[in-house]
């Protein structure tokens, strides 16, 4: 089993929502579909556009925290180390 921090965006240099979860599929679905009201519906934040994988949901857990305190320019800057477009990665979520 694999655990994903996952940063959102709702567009390029836009609001931005880190989170962390063991099926990054199903929820990037619960986000896109904003079945859950919250702060990535309220701000319309559909776009993936960093994730990375952890083998222990602890290891997860500690990066989404230590991301969430980072200063907005390391986020972006996080972002665009891999993705300096801000494409949306969904379509490269691993499947398990």
């Amino acid at each position: 089993m694999a655990f994903f921090v996952y940063i959102l965006t709702n567009k390029p240099g836009g609001t931005l929502y880190v989170g962390y979860t063991d099926d990054l599929a199903r929820r990037l679905t619960e986000h896109q579909s904003k079945g859950a009201p919250g702060f990535s519906a309220r701000y319309n934040l559909l776009r993936l556009v960093h994730f990375e994988a952890f083998d222990s949901r602890e290891e997860a857990r500690q990066r989404e925290r230590r991301l969430k305190h980072w200063i907005r320019d390391w986020k972006v800057s996080l972002i665009e180390a891999d993705n300096p477009d801000w494409d949306d990665l969904t379509g490269r979520v691993p499947h398990f």
